[in-house]
């Protein structure tokens, strides 16, 4: 493999991604609740290295250290939303990949009480799950997770994913943010959110909007945009990015 190639392909593609400002935006797994942190750290090494792309190629076209992206890689740091967003995005993948496969159970053509079968995700017709005309239930239990910096955790509510939306639950804990070194992201598409529970305060081009349960936001993703949870207690809140 010749790394100087590799490296000049991953920073010739072009990223729907971009960070205002840039810094090795992490935080350690140890003091962290028991999670993800490994599997979603070997997810971003099998997309880097399906790519042919370097580690040191790819942390120098992030703006971190390779140090930090082997951390990140072996489970031993967690990135924050906006550096995991900036991973996929300059690996040229969507957010999607970087969560396990839920357990889901397809159903093809009519409803369950009509007398449609339930197919199990190992059963002969285990493709069902992906095509368009089937419909596809995953348990609450069951459904994607990502535990990422600051506590926020990610919650996958599309069962299988779509090339034109992505929806997640998200929780920010008292005190969190999307990125810990006040780094706006900026991305193409759409984003579309509404608060379920508790309070957040969601920066669009420098203007605060502060959001309780009920209230809905939508912005233009290219607009540099960042959240936080400012308040004493968690806040839930379901968004879904158009792209």
């Amino acid at each position: 493999m010749n790394t100087t190639m590799t490296t000049t392909t991953a920073r010739a593609r072009p990223a729907r991604f971009d960070l205002v400002a840039t810094a090795d935006n992490a935080h350690s797994a140890d003091a962290e609740q028991p999670g993800d942190a490994a599997q979603l750290g070997a997810r971003i090494r099998s997309l880097r290295t399906a790519r042919a792309v370097s580690l040191r190629g790819l942390a120098a076209d992030l703006g971190i250290s390779p140090s930090a992206l082997s951390q990140i890689e072996r489970g031993r740091m967690r990135p924050s939303v906006t550096r995991l967003l900036q991973i996929m995005s300059t690996l040229n993948a969507p957010l999607s990949a970087a969560f396990g496969e839920p357990t889901g159970d397809a159903v093809s053509g009519g409803a369950v009480s009509g007398g449609a079968a339930v197919l199990d995700a190992d059963s002969p017709d285990e493709h069902a799950a992906t095509r368009g005309d089937a419909v596809v239930v995953t348990r609450a239990g069951d459904a994607a997770v990502l535990s990422l910096g600051d506590g926020v955790t990610y919650r996958s509510l599309t069962p299988v994913p779509l090339a034109e939306a992505e929806v997640y639950e998200t929780v920010y804990p008292p005190g969190s943010t999307s990125s810990q070194d006040a780094e706006y992201l900026r991305h193409t598409g759409h984003e579309m959110g509404t608060v379920t529970a508790g309070r957040l305060s969601v920066d669009v081009d420098g203007v605060r909007h502060d959001l309780g349960p009920g209230d809905s936001i939508r912005f233009p993703s290219a607009t540099p945009h960042r959240i936080r949870n400012d308040g004493e207690h968690t806040a839930t809140a379901v968004w879904i990015n158009v792209r």
